[in-house]
């Protein structure tokens, strides 16, 4: 039973390869295409919320999911702190603006849950705020669902050791700098805090409607194709390419016009 018991966690720990990633989410895209295209046709409204914790591989995921569809219906929302004006407003106000219309996916890298997590944290809203917050969500997320949109929450969970490692990494790395913002370093200081705010926010807000669906992203790549694969499964579609097959016509003559000696003031082939 012990080896059993150690042989399941060395297959859960075992990273994936680049390539044996890469294979995968090649077949996942042409999935997504897929869907994408059902969705236009069909006029499906999508929203996708990802939430997790710092580091945990929400843009990574969002990127993997996004890179071979068209932005114009694969919409990401990513609001930054709330203006003077917007904090003026009833809380949600400036998320619903962005919600999905006919044939959109729209993907929220956080969102009006930032209430019940980093606003509830680092006292950027009050105790009474958050839970009045955590009782009113299930009815906005209600509302949403019964005017038609397909609402789809992940939650992306990882380690205490993998978040410092991942953070640190971001520090060291100057390609990664502009991941790391002030909120980041003030937050990590917080994990129990967090993991308790985590804990009431599922409670209240994980409901038929709208539950909330968790993936552990201790491998990024292994998370990003669960997440993908199961995003999949939540929306049935069907294969709509083949019946619009499309062949190229025939070029006609190349040569008739003439192009002009224009001076074009030409990019540096230095590569």
């Amino acid at each position: 039973m012990a080896k059993a018991v150690k042989k399941r966690k060395d297959a859960v720990s075992e990273k994936l390869g680049r390539k044996a990633y890469e294979e995968e989410l090649k077949r996942l895209h042409v999935e997504l295409v897929k869907l994408q295209q059902w969705v236009v046709e069909k006029g499906l409204k999508v929203c996708i919320v990802f939430e997790g914790r710092d580091g945990a591989g929400k843009g990574g995921t969002i990127k993997a999911l996004t890179e071979r569809v068209s932005p114009r219906v694969f919409r990401v929302v990513a609001l930054p702190a709330p203006t003077e004006r917007e904090k003026s407003q009833i809380y949600a106000q400036r998320y619903l603006t962005h919600l999905p219309a006919a044939g959109e996916v729209v993907i929220f890298d956080r969102s009006w849950y930032n209430r019940a997590g980093v606003e509830r944290v680092m006292g950027f809203c009050s105790e009474a705020q958050a839970r009045k917050f955590l009782t009113v969500v299930p009815l906005l997320e209600r509302m949403m669902v019964d005017s038609g949109i397909i609402l789809i929450k992940y939650w992306l969970e990882v380690s205490a050791e993998e978040q410092t490692r991942r953070l640190q990494d971001r520090i060291n790395d100057g390609r990664k700098l502009w991941k790391l913002s002030p909120m980041d370093i003030k937050s990590y200081t917080r994990w129990d805090d967090y993991t308790r705010a985590r804990d009431e926010m599922f409670a209240a807000s994980d409901s038929s409607w709208a539950p909330w669906y968790m993936a552990r992203s201790e491998d990024k790549r292994k998370a990003r194709l669960n997440i993908i694969s199961h995003l999949l499964q939540q929306i049935p579609y069907k294969d709509i390419s083949q019946q619009s097959k499309v062949t190229l016509p025939k070029r006609g003559k190349i040569g008739k016009y003439k192009a002009a000696s224009y001076p074009f003031k030409m990019v540096a082939e230095r590569f």
